[in-house]
């Protein structure tokens, strides 16, 4: 049960948006993100998602009192958090809502990537295959190869993204043995099992319920709020 506070422009509740899946590992990943995420701030924090599953943005939203914060639980700005998200918010009519930046790509997340590695047995020296969900847009792919660089530069090797589906190279054509593979992805689900099935030295766990994440829910949240102040 999420704590239940008292609602103004000061504390307004958050939304935290998925994309949403029938694996329910997936859901459960997010409900934990949220639970954490209002332990920390103290305001009521809600979900929604975006595709395959419910309940939709635009039903959170007619539960929820307005104003609200929306922070799209993506790690790169694809279709969905660039164009989908706003039109289901346009769809309520609403126009107390506040959309953050996505999750990702981020520092934060970068962190939660090289501790993931490392529970997995990752050492430095050890060789890293950076695999994402892949994507159709532009935007996203380009998100994905930032994340990639990023998480090159801390490990101290250049690092090229792969992908499970969608865009190339594919994860499974460019696996070996001897990598370990990091996945960037928020939850468990299909495409970890999929890496799991490759040959590697291991296959890092999914960000999940990092506290770097919940810390940066956290701060997309409260500089939302701040400008919101700021601009009124």
């Amino acid at each position: 049960m999420r704590r239940s506070v008292a609602v103004n422009s000061a504390n307004p509740p958050l939304l935290l948006v998925a994309h949403g899946t029938r694996d329910p590992e997936g859901p459960r990943v997010i409900e934990q993100l949220a639970e954490a995420t209002a332990a920390v701030l103290g305001v009521p924090v809600h979900v929604g998602y975006v595709d395959v599953i419910g309940p939709t943005v635009a039903e959170t939203l007619e539960r929820v009192p307005g104003p609200v914060v929306a922070l799209p639980a993506f790690l790169a700005a694809g279709y969905h958090v660039r164009t989908d998200l706003p039109e289901q918010v346009a769809s309520t009519g609403r126009e107390d809502v506040t959309i953050t930046a996505p999750l990702g790509p981020s520092p934060a997340i970068t962190e939660a990537l090289l501790d993931r590695l490392r529970q997995a047995g990752w050492r430095p020296g050890d060789r890293v295959l950076f695999s994402a969900a892949g994507s159709s847009d532009a935007r996203a792919l380009a998100d994905v190869r930032a994340a990639a660089r990023e998480l090159g530069r801390r490990c101290g090797q250049w690092l090229n993204p792969s992908y499970i589906t969608t865009a190339s190279p594919a994860t499974e054509d460019v696996c070996a043995p001897g990598v370990f593979i990091a996945p960037y992805l928020l939850a468990p689900g299909l495409f970890h099992r999929r890496l799991a099935e490759l040959a590697s030295s291991g296959v890092a766990d999914p960000i999940g319920v990092h506290p770097a994440v919940v810390d940066l829910i956290a701060r997309r949240y409260r500089g939302a709020v701040r400008d919101h102040v700021t601009a009124a």
